[in-house]
């Protein structure tokens, strides 16, 4: 019997791992359309635990086609006509940003730390009778560790909250990592974003029963031992609420009348 060639381990060897690397290419292949599926509900879940709708007996998509998906220049804040290439954009979907369509922010202006503003966002309008109750909308900003990602709904009067979902962060389990919990985000509803002559009054605070009841109405407590944490939300929301933010959008719906206008 001739003996075995010394090479023949390693060719078995190497034609095994070729074909391993070619299941796992056409596995991921495969599973990707379903990823993205998964992705595009978890997001969708997202926003209508931030409007305060969702229920879990009842298919997502049922339940998102009460809201309408637009897209708004954040410059102008008016509604973009050609929504397609309008879409090309980041429109905040972690994690990186498309730098043809975004601006690098100056350092005075980037309160949340987020580097650069995408040109474009996406609006959820969320309707009931026909007619739009509340406005959902993405926001980010720095935390400790990482950025901050969430949903913040707005009732139509543009300065009452409705509700708050945090989806993505890095912060610490048990304490920053509380922004995503059901019972602190509770504490958003019915909360104001908004003073009497529009400035950003909204605040995070150790707590809230300590202040008078006309200055509680703009104020969250904050996590308890996650002060730079509960910072970091403070300053997303006077980012994303003022000048460079929505605040554009909110002056050009009541250019018109409202929401319902």
């Amino acid at each position: 019997m001739a003996d075995e060639h010394p090479l023949k381990p390693f060719y078995s060897v190497l034609v095994l791992a070729f074909g391993c690397s070619a299941l796992v290419a056409t596995a991921a292949v495969g599973l990707a359309p379903l990823q993205e599926a998964n992705r595009s509900i978890d997001k969708k879940k997202n926003i209508l635990n931030a409007a305060g709708i969702y229920q879990k007996d009842k298919p997502v998509e049922d339940q998102f086609s009460a809201i309408e998906t637009r897209i708004i220049e954040l410059a102008s804040g008016e509604f973009v006509a050609n929504e397609e290439s309008a879409a090309k954009g980041t429109a905040q979907i972690p994690p990186a940003v498309a730098m043809d369509a975004s601006r690098e922010l100056k350092r005075e202006e980037d309160i949340a730390g987020i580097r650069a503003l995408e040109k474009y966002s996406y609006v959820y309008l969320v309707k009931n009778n026909d007619q739009i109750d509340q406005v959902v909308l993405p926001v980010r900003g720095k935390g400790l560790w990482s950025t901050m990602y969430a949903y913040v709904a707005l009732d139509s009067d543009m300065t009452t909250l409705r509700g708050v979902s945090f989806y993505e962060h890095g912060e610490t389990p048990g304490l920053g990592g509380e922004v995503e919990n059901p019972r602190w985000q509770s504490g958003w509803q019915n909360k104001k974003v908004y003073s009497p002559d529009g400035e950003v009054e909204f605040s995070i605070v150790r707590s809230s029963s300590e202040s008078s009841p006309e200055e509680a109405a703009y104020q969250v407590d904050g996590l308890s031992g996650a002060t730079l944490t509960s910072q970091g939300v403070e300053t997303l929301m006077q980012f994303w609420f003022g000048e460079h933010g929505f605040r554009p959008f909110f002056n050009q719906i009541k250019k018109q009348g409202g929401f319902n206008g």
